[in-house]
């Protein structure tokens, strides 16, 4: 077992940093700097009555990942703490499959996962992807105005997430509303997580009575053996973990992209790459900001800091983002202080992918998802300009994500099927 230096920090008596509040979506680096002032490991609420450990330091942050003898993933000690109405449970409750799972069955999930996705072709999915702007420009593009997350970013993660796990296009909005309300974690999370489970429950019984071309199908024949049971929830993981964050990693890049014309022009005319915005988001405003939960088996010291068993410790990606401002006091990241450059630290990987044995089995299906979004959304529409300054931008409650309400922009009326525009 790991050791580590003894607590210098008991929490049993201090406020919590209130992860839940209005104020965090609207200056999450507020709260960051707060936690932060107490050391690696702060002490956080993620809905009301509900503590956790928040870890905000890098190393201490890939200590917590790597070490699977001190710490689980599984949540069922702390569960039976938690109110049954608690609005964090639907992103927090045990379920059978990857993100849960520890040892022998984490491994057995996880290779089924990694084995299914291998299977996706890269052209294949560029291929989705195209399918789906074209499909969304068609509709936003005469029109000549939009808002990117409602139009764009979200159900196109639908049509492609969808088409990937053999359903039709007329399913998107019930998959883009359910998440929604069950990421946001306020009092629409009960109703979001049983919409959800709903929508896949349908999925699993449909491809198990008959298959498909279809990750699902693959899943429920995967020489591994897993039950539907177990094929559900791996199914509600990874449409979950799929859709919402690369939804808003694309519209947190769109948000950085336009905010800075220079920028934009760049990447328009094809000097420089999409994947430099993509990098810079992951970097300073990764979408799933507070998440990679574990728990200590038994009581023990982490960093300076005594935990608790059984009570959730959270990594906040977002708080490794932030840096030291010129005058030695903690801010918002540099991309928040500085236009954005399209350049990122090349001796300060993120760790918006995790690490260690739960690190992110797919990014680079991710990553093609959303760099071919942007690219192609921005040659068809090539006069993208926000409505509001970046400022003036809202973001969607809850603890775990960073993800824009709204992200209005004009441009020049266009279809996809004019001539000279690429089809």
């Amino acid at each position: 077992m790991t050791t580590y230096p003894p607590a210098r920090q008991d929490f049993s008596r201090s406020a919590p940093v209130r992860l839940w509040e209005d104020g965090f979506a609207a200056d999450p680096y507020r709260y960051y700097a707060d936690l932060r002032s107490q050391g690696p490991v702060g002490w956080a609420e993620l809905a009301p009555g509900v503590p956790a450990y928040v870890v905000t330091d890098r190393r201490a942050a890939l200590d917590l990942l790597h070490d699977t003898e001190t710490f689980s993933h599984d949540p069922r000690p702390w569960e039976s703490t938690v109110a049954d109405d608690s609005p964090v449970l639907g992103m927090m409750r045990w379920r059978p499959n990857t993100l849960f799972a520890d040892g022998a069955a984490h491994v057995c999930y996880r290779d089924s996962l990694i084995d299914t996705f291998d299977l996706v072709e890269p052209h294949d999915l560029r291929e989705r992807v195209h399918r789906a702007v074209h499909l969304l420009v068609g509709r936003i593009g005469p029109r000549g105005e939009a808002d990117l997350v409602a139009e764009f970013a979200r159900p196109l993660m639908a049509l492609v997430f969808n088409s990937l796990f053999g359903l039709p296009d007329s399913q998107s909005d019930r998959l883009n509303e359910a998440l929604g309300k069950m990421m946001e974690g306020g009092a629409q999370a009960a109703a979001g997580e049983a919409e959800f489970g709903g929508y896949v429950v349908e999925l699993i019984a449909a491809k198990a009575e008959r298959r498909g071309d279809d990750l699902p199908s693959r899943l429920l024949d995967h020489p591994a053996g897993l039950t539907p049971e177990e094929v559900t929830w791996q199914v509600f993981l990874t449409l979950g973990a799929g859709h919402e964050p690369t939804a808003n990693l694309v519209s947190n890049a769109l948000s950085r992209i336009l905010g800075n014309p220079a920028y934009y022009s760049t990447l328009t005319s094809g000097a420089r790459p999409v994947m430099d915005a993509v990098v810079e988001v992951l970097h300073h405003e990764t979408p799933l900001a507070n998440y990679g939960i574990h728990y200590a088996r038994r009581p023990v010291t982490f960093h300076g800091a005594w935990i608790r068993a059984a009570v959730p410790v959270v990594i906040s990606y977002g708080a490794l983002a932030l840096a030291q401002s010129p005058n030695g006091t903690e801010g918002a990241p540099v991309a928040e202080q500085q236009p954005v450059t399209g350049r990122h630290p090349k001796d300060a990987s993120h760790l918006s992918w995790s690490a260690g044995p739960h690190a992110c089995p797919v990014k680079q299906h991710t990553l093609l998802i959303a760099t071919e979004a942007i690219e192609r959304l921005t040659q068809w529409l090539p006069d993208l300009a926000p409505v509001l300054p970046r400022e003036r931008l809202t973001w969607r409650p809850g603890p775990f994500h960073r993800s824009l309400t709204a992200l209005p922009v004009r441009f020049s009326p266009r279809s996809p099927d004019q001539p000279g525009v690429m089809s």
